[in-house]
C-alpha cells in the first residue's frame, strides 16, 4: 500500500566491516592496459612536479627482468610512502592534480606484476621503501618495508638520471605479459612492438605535457649483466589537433554550449584536411574511433575521440575532432573512468550540444554538418565514387583495416570479413563462409606462405589483403552469378599452384 512506502530507508546503527584480502585481487583486475597503466604512473610523477621521467626496461641477456619508472619529483617521506601504497589512501590532491580516486599506483601496477616496489627521497630524508607482493596482498594487508641500504642503493643507481636531491623510483617485477622465453629475438620483438605502442600512448595522452620545454619522458633498455644500453629515446608529443592546414577555412572554431549543472561549456572545433598521413591524424585509432570529442582534464588527454551517445560515428565524419577541456565541479555530468581513458557524458550535456552555438550564431550541428561536406567534396575532387563495402575484421592487421576505411567508404551495421588460417582439403586455397562472415585460408599451405616463420594472428598480410580485396564484393551479394564462380575457381587453381611451388621451393631449400 502507498502508506507502507518509506521515502527514506529506516536504520538502526552501524557496523564496521573492513574489506576481505581479496579485494586486491579485485583492484588489481580493471583491465587496465599495458600503456594506460605505465601513464597512470607517470600521472603521480607530474602531480610530485617532475620535469624528467624515465622508463626503464631491464634485461639479462634475452630475458626481460624488471621494469622501472623514476622521476625527479619532490619525493615521499616515510609517512607519504604508508599514504601512497594505501589502498584508497586519503591524500590531498591540488586543483590541478591528474589523480583522483587514490588507487592508481596499487590497481594499476599489480594488473600487470606479481610485485610492486616504491622507493623514495625528499631534500630532507634518506630514501625509504614499500612493496606489495600480489600473493601477499591476496592473504592480507600486509606492506612490507624496504630495506633503508637497498633503497639508497636504488636512488643511487639513477643519480643525475633522472634523480638529483629527490624522487621516486617504481619498480615491476614478475611482469606478466613479458615474454617467458627469449630466444630467437623473442625479447626484441616484444621490446619493438611494446615500446612503439608505449611511445604513442604518452605521446598522445601527456602531449600538452611533452610539449613544454621543462617535461620530458624517456624509454630506455639496459642489461643488467652487461650495462649495455640498446635503447634511450625521448617520447615526442603527438598532437591530435597537429594540422599543419586546416581541412576547412573557417575552422577551427570555438562553440559554446550551456549546460545547467556546469555553466558555459567550450568546444573547440576542428577540421582535418583529407587523407593526411600525420601520425597525428592516422595513429590515434581507427576512422570511426578517432572522429569526435577529445576530453582533457587539467590538461591531460582522458578520451581521444568518441561522440559520447551525441550521435554515431560514421566515415563521413572521419574528419572532426572537438577539443573539450573539462571544468572543474563538473564530475557530476562528466564521469571519468578509474583508468582515465573514457568519460561517460549525461544526457544533460547531450541536450546541451544540440542548441551549442559560436560567438556569431552558427550551431555546433552546422560544425557536423561543415565536416561531413569537407570529406565528400574532397572524394569528388579525386574524380571517383567508391562503393561502400563490408569492413575488414580480425586477421588484417590495425593499420591496414585503417587505410581500407581511409580509401573505401563503409556499410554502416555491417559484421567485419575476418581472414583466417583454418584445415581445408588440399585442392583448395581458401574458402568462403558467408554465414561466418570470413575467409577461410587453408592451414596446409601456411608455412609456405610464411617462408617458414612463425604464425601470428596477423600473420601474411600481403596475402589476406588481397584475399580481402578480391572476395569482399562476394559477401555483400546473396549468391554469386556464373561469371563470379568461374572466376572463384580460377583463383583457387592459381593460388593451390603458386602456394605448392612455394613448399617445394622449400623443401629443396632444405
Amino acid at each position: 500500500m502507498a502508506d507502507d512506502w518509506k521515502f527514506e530507508v529506516p536504520t538502526t546503527g552501524t557496523k564496521h566491516l573492513p574489506p576481505d584480502a581479496r579485494y586486491m585481487e579485485a583492484l588489481s583486475s580493471q583491465g587496465y592496459g599495458f600503456e594506460v597503466a605505465i601513464a597512470d604512473l607517470v600521472d603521480n610523477s607530474i602531480d610530485a612536479g617532475a620535469k624528467d621521467v624515465v622508463i626503464h626496461f631491464l634485461r639479462d641477456g634475452d630475458q626481460l627482468v624488471s621494469l622501472l619508472i623514476i622521476d625527479d619529483g619532490e619525493g615521499m617521506t616515510d609517512e607519504g610512502l604508508d599514504v601512497a601504497m594505501t589502498v584508497g589512501g586519503q591524500r590531498n590532491y591540488g586543483r590541478q592534480a591528474l589523480g583522483m580516486f587514490g588507487t592508481g599506483l596499487k590497481s594499476a601496477s599489480l594488473s600487470h606484476a606479481s610485485a610492486v616496489t616504491v622507493v623514495s627521497k625528499t631534500k630532507k630524508t634518506r630514501p625509504a621503501g614499500r612493496r606489495w607482493l600480489m600473493e601477499r596482498a591476496l592473504s592480507s594487508f600486509q606492506c612490507d618495508i624496504v630495506d633503508p641500504y637497498y633503497a639508497q642503493t636504488l636512488i643511487d643507481r639513477y643519480y643525475q638520471c633522472p634523480i638529483t636531491w629527490q624522487g621516486t623510483v617504481i619498480r615491476w617485477d614478475g611482469v606478466k605479459n613479458f615474454p617467458q622465453r627469449g630466444g630467437s629475438g623473442q625479447t626484441d620483438r616484444y621490446l619493438h612492438r611494446t615500446i612503439n605502442k608505449l611511445g604513442l600512448h604518452l605521446g598522445l595522452y601527456l602531449h600538452r605535457f611533452l610539449a613544454r620545454d621543462d617535461f620530458n619522458i624517456t624509454i630506455a633498455v639496459e642489461d643488467v649483466s652487461t650495462g649495455m644500453e640498446y635503447m634511450n629515446f625521448g617520447v615526442v608529443p603527438l598532437d591530435p589537433f597537429g594540422y599543419p592546414v586546416s581541412g576547412h577555412p573557417e575552422y577551427p572554431r570555438r562553440f559554446v554550449a550551456d549546460v545547467p549543472s556546469v555553466g558555459q561549456l567550450g568546444l573547440d572545433a576542428h577540421i582535418w584536411v583529407p587523407k593526411s598521413n600525420l601520425d597525428e591524424y592516422r595513429a590515434v585509432g581507427s576512422v570511426i574511433e578517432r572522429q569526435g570529442f577529445y576530453f582533457y582534464r587539467h590538461n591531460r588527454l582522458v578520451q581521444a575521440g568518441g561522440w559520447n551517445n551525441f550521435r554515431q560515428p560514421e566515415q563521413h565524419l572521419s574528419l572532426a575532432r572537438v577539443a573539450v577541456d573539462l571544468p572543474s565541479g563538473s564530475e557530476k555530468v562528466f564521469r571519468l573512468t578509474v583508468k582515465k581513458e573514457g568519460v561517460e557524458m549525461s544526457p544533460e550535456v547531450v541536450s546541451a550540444l544540440e542548441e551549442a552555438a559560436d560567438d556569431q550564431g552558427r550551431l555546433f550541428t552546422q560544425y557536423l554538418t561543415d565536416a561531413d561536406t569537407t570529406y565528400r567534396d574532397a572524394r569528388k575532387r579525386s574524380g571517383t565514387v567508391r562503393k561502400p563495402v563490408i569492413p575488414a575484421g580480425k586477421g588484417i592487421d590495425t593499420s591496414v583495416r585503417e587505410t581500407i576505411e581511409d580509401e573505401l567508404p563503409v556499410l554502416p551495421g555491417e559484421d567485419p570479413i575476418s581472414v583466417r588460417w583454418t584445415k581445408l582439403d588440399t585442392d583448395v586455397f581458401f574458402e568462403v563462409d558467408r554465414d561466418g562472415r570470413s575467409i577461410n585460408l587453408n592451414q596446409h599451405y601456411r608455412a609456405a606462405i610464411l617462408g617458414g616463420r612463425r604464425g601470428t594472428l596477423n600473420d601474411a598480410q600481403v596475402v589476406k589483403s588481397l584475399m580481402y580485396l578480391m572476395l569482399h564484393q562476394v559477401f555483400e551479394k546473396e549468391y554469386s552469378g556464373p561469371r563470379e564462380k568461374d572466376n572463384l575457381q580460377l583463383w583457387q587453381s592459381v593460388l593451390v599452384s603458386a602456394a605448392r611451388a612455394e613448399m617445394e621451393r622449400m623443401t629443396d631449400d632444405d
